[in-house]
Order: C-alpha cells, then sequence, then structure tokens
C-alpha cells in the first residue's frame, strides 16, 4: 500500500497564482531597500548550532531546528552523557548545525567575518526563508520567508527613521490606501528603566517576555506569568498601570518620563523615543499611524535600543525589528551597534489576500496559445512562438496535436488571453480567449501588433 503524501506541519506548497503573488510582495519590497540605498547578500540556510544558541534568548533557542550530524550520530556521544537522557547535554554531541531562525543573528555573523570588506555603516537586505519549532496557526508558520534590511555601524537614530520611512512606503504601496495600518514603537532602555523602576533590574528578561505575551494572553495571564517568575506584589502592581496606559503617544511618553526619573537607562530611552517622534512628526508619514507602545518588548533577546512592530487589526504582527548594540560582539568584534527591520511576507500575503488587495496579474502566466491539430500547424506556429517569445511575449504552443475543445480547455483552465490557430486554408487567425471573433493575420508583426496594442 503505497504512503499518501504530505508535508512536514507549518510548511506550504505555492502554487503558480501564489508565487506571482509572493513574487509581486518581494517586488515592492526590494525596490523600496534598493531606493534606500541597501545591497543585498545572502547567507546559508544552515549556520553551525555554536552561532545561534544564546544569541537570541532562552524563548529562540526552544526555537531552533537542529540538524543530525551526517553518519551514524550517536557513535561519538559521551555513554555517561547518553545515559543521563539529557537532551540538552545530548543534542551538542549529535547535531553541529541548524536552520537559522531569523536572518539578523546569520548577518551579524557575516559582518564579523567580512568587516574587511564592508564600507560601514553597511545597509544590506536579505529575503530568505527561516524557519521556527513553532505551534503552527492563523499567520504562524514553521518555514516562512523574511525581508530583512539592516543598517550596521552607526549609532544614529535617524537610521530609524529611515527604516520607519520605507516601512511606510512599502505599505502606502501594498495597502493602496484602502487598509489601516499601526506601527507601534518603543524602546528596551525604557523597558529596562521600568524593571529598575519597580525595583526588579535583576528580572528584565521575565518582565519583557511576558509583556511581549501581552496581546496574545492579556493582562491577568501576564501578571500571573509574573507572579510565577517570583516577583514581589508590589513590583507586580507597580507595573499593572503601564498595560492600562491611556492618552495619545506624546501623553504616554510624558507619563514614562515622571514613572523613570530615577532611571538613568530609562531617561535615556526616552529621549531617544522622543527624537523618532519628534522627526517622523517634521517628515511626515504618507498612511502609518505611529504610536508609542510601553508594553512592546520584542521576544528576541538581542535589542537593545528602539524596538518597532507594525500591526492590522486581527492578525500577528506583520514587521518588526529594533536596535542591537552588540550582537556582532558574540562573535568577537565589540561595539558595532545596528539596527534593522524584517518584513513577513507570508503574513503580509494573508493580509493582502484577506482584503482582496492583490493587483490583476496580466503577464505571469501564457499570454498566447498556438493551437496545434497538424504537423503542418507546427512547421507554420514553431517559428511564430519563438518570435513573440524574442519580443517579450508569453507564448506555448500546444504541444500535442489534439482536438480543438481539448486545447480550448487546456487555455481556459490556464487563463491564456490570446489563441492563434490555423483553418484548412492555412490562413492563419487570433481571437481573444472570452471573443468568438477571429481576427486574420499574415505577417508575425501584424501579430505582434495586435496583441501589443
Amino acid at each position: 500500500m503505497s504512503q499518501k503524501p504530505s508535508i512536514p506541519k507549518g510548511t506550504r506548497d505555492f502554487s503558480p497564482i501564489e508565487m506571482a503573488r509572493r513574487n509581486y510582495i518581494f517586488d515592492v519590497i526590494k525596490k523600496s531597500f534598493k531606493k534606500y540605498g541597501f545591497q543585498q547578500i545572502e547567507t546559508p540556510a544552515m549556520e553551525n548550532l555554536s552561532t545561534l544558541v544564546g544569541t537570541g534568548g532562552e524563548e529562540s533557542d526552544k526555537l531552533i531546528f537542529k540538524i543530525l550530524n551526517s553518519g551514524d550520530y550517536l557513535a561519538k556521544v559521551d555513554k555517561n552523557a547518553f545515559s543521563t537522557q539529557n537532551s540538552s547535554i545530548i543534542t551538542h554531541q549529535i547535531s553541529e548545525k541548524a536552520l537559522h531562525y531569523d536572518l539578523t543573528v546569520p548577518f551579524a555573523r557575516y559582518v564579523v567575518q567580512n568587516q574587511n570588506d564592508i564600507t560601514f555603516p553597511f545597509r544590506r537586505f536579505q529575503i530568505q526563508p527561516v524557519w521556527r519549532a513553532d505551534r503552527p496557526q492563523k499567520g504562524r508558520y514553521r518555514e516562512f520567508y523574511q525581508c530583512d534590511a539592516d543598517i550596521i555601524g552607526s549609532d544614529s537614530l535617524l537610521n530609524e527613521v529611515d527604516l520607519i520611512k520605507m516601512i511606510d512606503d512599502v505599505f502606502t504601496e501594498l495597502f493602496q490606501g484602502k487598509l489601516n495600518y499601526s506601527i507601534s514603537i518603543n524602546n528596551r532602555k525604557v523597558l529596562s528603566g521600568i524593571a529598575e523602576a519597580v525595583g526588579e533590574k535583576n528580572k528584565l528578561t521575565d518582565i519583557t517576555v511576558a509583556i511581549d505575551k501581552l496581546d496574545k494572553i492579556g493582562v491577568d495571564k501576564v501578571l500571573d506569568e509574573l507572579k510565577e517568575k517570583n516577583l514581589s506584589t508590589e513590583s507586580i502592581q507597580s507595573l499593572k498601570p503601564l498595560f492600562e496606559l491611556q492618552g495619545n503617544s506624546t501623553e504616554k511618553i510624558m507619563f514614562l518620563a515622571g514613572f523613570l526619573s530615577c532611571s538613568e537607562i530609562g531617561k535615556k530611552g526616552i529621549e531617544e523615543l522622543e527624537f523618532v517622534f519628534e522627526t517622523l512628526q517634521k517628515l511626515g508619514l504618507k498612511t502609518a499611524k505611529v504610536i508609542f507602545d510601553p508594553t512592546l518588548a520584542r521576544g528576541l533577546g538581542y535589542y537593545t535600543g528602539t524596538i518597532i512592530e507594525v500591526k492590522v487589526e486581527n492578525f500577528p504582527s506583520i514587521t518588526g525589528g529594533g536596535r542591537y548594540d552588540d550582537l556582532t560582539g558574540t562573535f568577537g568584534l565589540k561595539n558595532v551597534s545596528g539596527v534593522g527591520i524584517s518584513f513577513g511576507a507570508d503574513r503580509i500575503y494573508d493580509v493582502l489576500l484577506d482584503n482582496n488587495l492583490y493587483p490583476e496579474f496580466k503577464g505571469d502566466s501564457t499570454q498566447v496559445l498556438f493551437t496545434n491539430q497538424s504537423s503542418a500547424d507546427e512547421s507554420r506556429f514553431l517559428p511564430m512562438l519563438f518570435a513573440l517569445r524574442d519580443v517579450g511575449i508569453n507564448a506555448e504552443i500546444y504541444t500535442e496535436q489534439a482536438k480543438w475543445q481539448k486545447q480550448m480547455i487546456f487555455a481556459d483552465k490556464k487563463g491564456v488571453k490570446y489563441i492563434v490557430s490555423a483553418n484548412e486554408k492555412g490562413e492563419t487567425f487570433m481571437k481573444s480567449n472570452d471573443s468568438t471573433e477571429k481576427i486574420p493575420f499574415k505577417t508575425i508583426n501584424e501579430l505582434i501588433s495586435f496583441i501589443t496594442k
């Protein structure tokens, strides 16, 4: 009995129309990347496990898909380690490589390895798949594409402004003014200041991990998680007003400025936020609504300054990113600050599909089909076929000699726009697939003229 074919959960196949839609998203994003001066690089799908582990925090480590060593991967496992049945001990002996869970850590590794060939500040972009051992659900996949843009080797907050302006450009084009979205901004220094202000400086990671789940699990469960992390009742009560803060961004920033008046790092975060908001206000945005969200944390542990997240109602985050001050230091290159964003192409795909925002893809399939009912048709139409292709018209010939009806069914299913045929006298004509009118032509130039007019 043959096995029923399947694919792993959290992965997908893509049909031709789905690929046309995906490429549309990639093209819009790539165009904006280039306009803002970013250059494309590519890194391997797999990295050394040691490169990835520990860079994004414990939560990220849990999401790493590890690759078993080639051959008998158990042969070199220490017997004492094996007898413990402790997977965290054994893993590093049976797996030296892993699939990357994001593109930022590989980029940091790339920068360190190629630092002598890079002109800083370096603007790079990558459009590649990443893999996370997450629980699949709507908008959340185990294999998905990220479209990353990073600026490394500069501390200037103008870089944050540039990235937010680029986000505005991309979604202005993709959403065509028909869909509201918001760009939420916070600063990890503000979060550090909050932890310090409530007397839990050493619990920063626990606080940020819990806060990052606020949209998913709600205030009460976040508070429960903080209790489980052994935060004091007084500290939790001090944090609660931040989850329920009302007012516009300016009012929220003013409240935080007072709340963090005793924290130097917190005050620094407020200064950075004020610069970004004031500069964006001067420059203006096309369609984006920018808001300050003091509960925005972002789950990855390497962020140290500005953090950014883009949301559409009823969808998870579709773009996110932030400032990281010393990610390259993990690989030996100290004090090199970077900031970047990542467009989640797969979630953007779903948003555009659900809101009927894709354009009509006219040139992504066969435009012209030459019918084939005899060897005479093949001899007559093959030169024409290649002539059309040479001028950039998508064309094909029905490769089997078949009945007219069968070929028309094929053309209908494939969405072919024009049909080229010949009658018994050898006279050639063309017609639109949705019309019965036959238009005669004698030369290939006549045919090209009709199709391109």
